[in-house]
């Protein structure tokens, strides 16, 4: 005799369940990051927050430049904004930089509550990660390690600020450009980003290894800090790694030897602040966002060079966007193996499975697609050259923050294509695609069919 039990019923249940959360993550991290740039834009509308009234629009454009930590602004920072319209910037920044999800995972361990499955569903999402039982950990040393940084780059600024800015501003200062530039934010207090300092190599050397530190990713130190061995690596970090060096290393040279005749940027500085400043603009395009040097002085082949370097971005869970530089280099040996007749993609002598690379692939045409439709419209509503607005759309969908000036340009429609791609840029644009695109319930196999390409 079969006896009813109730286990069955409980078991059958779980993956109606299931495939309802499925596609509730991004709409979940949707919802978060407009819920916390609303707030933002009610607060930096508030007279207390500006020194003059600022349009709604102008509000709205900053919440969202500084949640998407991306550094595009239409108001200037430290002129039209008060000590607390610049805090309430600051904390939009952290809460964007290091993401939702991490102070919820971590505001719910303190108080001793307990994760279910959907906010697991969620932060994972949030985290890129797929293992939930390293979920609780990661969101620990995300913040830790956060807050460590931080805490060192306020300490060096402020020491090295102080002569000139005494301690309450030195100490401010330090805040607000460390947090900006840890989570590649690009936020500056002056209207010359970091121009003023473009001989100063502790400041050069501060803020770049700040918004490094953030772009290379927090699975990246982890897994350092773990291992403190290169063999022992995962081919993933040891992709990020050499790729972020090889990266760096030929936008440096590039710069340089494009820049240093042009009287506009390097022209004018000894041989040691030319290679200061070929660096700083070598590495800020990985959706950092500061400048020590003019970009729109920048000769076309440099911002040319600095276009792919904003394409390219950071690493995956960081605080940089872009189509992140593991997607570029497998998409780089996907191509280098076709040439070859090989039938693996290999990394650091490893596989890299198809569906790594057909990710890859799928981002990076959502990533230009998206572009391309960014460019499309700003040129119908802007009246400004088309290198201009290339070169805006690619800096704020990949959530960099740099200009050639077209920003304080921009028209009400204008202004609002640009909300629109910073917070999609920020999402990403695979995440977009996952919830627009319906989940198939069955897999039916065709005939292949052979099709001619190229």
């Amino acid at each position: 005799m079969v006896k009813w039990d109730p286990k069955i019923i409980r078991i059958e249940r779980k993956p109606k369940a299931a495939s309802k959360i499925h596609a509730a993550p991004p709409i979940v991290l949707s919802l978060a990051f407009l819920t916390l740039i609303f707030i933002g834009t009610l607060i930096l509308k508030l007279p207390i927050s500006t020194e003059t009234p600022i349009s709604w629009m102008d509000s709205l454009f900053t919440a969202t430049s500084a949640v998407t930590v991306t550094g595009l602004v239409v108001a200037d920072t430290g002129a039209d904004f008060t000590l607390f319209g610049q805090i309430v910037i600051t904390l939009l920044i952290q809460l964007g930089g290091l993401g939702l999800m991490t102070f919820a995972v971590v505001t719910l361990i303190a108080l001793g509550g307990k994760i279910g499955f959907f906010q697991q569903t969620v932060a994972k999402e949030a985290f890129n990660q797929t293992d939930t039982h390293s979920l609780i950990k990661t969101a620990k040393a995300v913040l830790l390690f956060a807050l460590f940084v931080e805490t060192i780059g306020i300490i060096i600024l402020t020491i090295h600020w102080l002569p000139d800015l005494g301690w309450k501003n030195s100490i401010w200062h330090a805040i607000f450009y460390t947090i900006s530039a840890f989570n590649n934010a690009g936020f500056a207090l002056s209207s010359d980003s970091l121009m003023p300092y473009v001989s100063d190599p502790i400041v050069n050397f501060t803020i770049t290894l700040l918004f490094i530190t953030g772009g290379l990713g927090f699975s990246v130190w982890l897994e350092i800090w773990q291992k403190k061995r290169w063999k022992a690596l995962s081919p993933y970090s040891k992709l990020m790694l050499a790729g972020t060096l090889t990266l760096n290393i030929i936008a440096l040279i590039a710069i340089y030897l494009i820049e240093f005749n042009n009287p506009k940027t390097l022209g004018l500085l000894s041989t040691e602040d030319q290679w200061l400043a070929s660096w700083f603009q070598a590495v800020t395009p990985r959706t950092a966002g500061f400048n020590t040097l003019d970009i729109a002085s920048l000769e076309d082949a440099s911002t040319t060079v600095m276009l792919l370097l904003m394409f390219i971005g950071g690493g995956s869970l960081s605080t940089a966007s872009g189509i992140k530089v593991v997607t570029f280099f497998v998409l780089f040996l996907a191509t280098y193996s076709f040439l070859r007749r090989d039938n693996n993609v290999e990394s650091f002598g490893r596989t890299i499975p198809p569906e790594t690379v057909s990710k890859a692939l799928a981002l990076a045409i959502v990533y230009i697609g998206v572009t391309w439709f960014g460019i499309f419209l700003l040129l119908l509503t802007e009246n400004s050259k088309f290198l201009d607005i290339v070169f805006e759309v690619v800096s704020a969908f990949g959530t960099v923050g740099l200009s050639r000036g077209l920003t304080s340009e921009l028209s009400e429609i204008g202004k609002v294509i640009i909300i629109v791609l910073m917070f999609i840029g920020r999402l990403g644009p695979l995440t977009l695609a996952y919830f627009l695109a319906s989940p198939r319930s069955k897999v039916t196999r065709v005939p292949e069919s052979r099709f001619a390409i190229g």
